[in-house]
């Protein structure tokens, strides 16, 4: 299956270069300042800044209903945990998902900390790991794409990933997603395998790569804010996502300051500048 819909042009990658920098430099700043008693809302207004301060827009806000830079989800919150009051505690476990806008083209990027607390070292231990192990599903997605032919190779390579790491929950309700002049496009990005084995790999084809992971069910519900994902067994949940280019020469991932050549590293992949 090919969808002409689906794939970027070389000129429309080059645009989407600066927003997945830029997207990538706001998360910077936001995990430098994350500690324990900073409120999540400050957070929040570090990373708009940074956008702002970059010439680039806040994607999140553009959201029907969403007035905030980033999704600050803590704890047994997966995904989209709205900014406010709430001040951070040792040994919380943090997912920050951000998304720049320039000209009209999207990055979109998370990552997971684990709050240090040394009253409590396995829990963050524990916590640490459930990251480790969702950014390495996530490498290993991303890892999949650059010699993928279809998209469901890349989901099929995350779910393999956590399994080999252990007995984890994989989000099924919530995926990653295609990018580009919206930050969410075709097609859907599964957590794991599926079939059909969906769209075809091909130059211009632009993924938000994105594994949700918990340390117990894959059931959730969302709070009364409307926006925030939580386990409904109160189990911890990490969050990792990059946006990725796929182009004529290799991939490169757009929200990465170095393309992603650090995580890839360890898989033997070598990502290449969009030319």
């Amino acid at each position: 299956m090919f969808r002409r819909s689906l794939y970027k042009t070389p000129e429309q990658l080059r645009l989407m270069r600066e927003p997945g920098l830029l997207t990538a430099a706001s998360l910077a700043a936001v995990r430098e300042a994350i500690r324990p008693g900073i409120s999540t809302l400050e957070l929040d207004a570090i990373a708009n800044r940074t956008i702002r301060e970059g010439g680039g827009e806040s994607n999140f806000q553009k959201v029907p209903g969403y007035r905030h830079t980033i999704c600050v989800s803590v704890n047994d919150e997966v995904v989209h945990g709205m900014p406010g009051e709430r001040l951070l505690q040792p040994g919380d476990i943090v997912s920050v998902d951000s998304g720049a806008d320039v000209g009209g083209w999207n990055g979109d990027s998370a990552f997971t900390v684990v709050l240090d607390d040394p009253s409590r070292p396995d829990v963050v231990t524990e916590r640490r790991t459930l990251s480790d192990v969702t950014e390495h599903a996530l490498w290993s997605g991303i890892a999949a794409l650059a010699s993928a032919r279809h998209v469901g190779e890349v989901g099929e390579a995350i779910e393999d990933a956590i399994r080999d790491r252990g007995a984890y929950g994989i989000l099924e309700e919530y995926t990653g997603h295609g990018i580009g002049r919206s930050m969410h496009e075709a097609p859907t990005v599964f957590n794991y395998a599926t079939r059909p084995a969906g769209p075809r790999v091909a130059p211009g084809l632009v993924l938000a790569i994105e594994p949700m992971v918990t340390l117990g069910t894959i059931e959730t519900v969302v709070a009364d804010d409307g926006w925030t994902v939580s386990t409904t067994d109160g189990s911890a949940a990490a969050h990792w996502e990059h946006s990725v280019a796929v182009h004529a020469d290799g991939i490169w991932v757009t929200t990465a300051a170095d393309g992603g050549a650090a995580g890839l590293a360890a898989f033997g992949v070598v990502p290449v500048p969009i030319p």
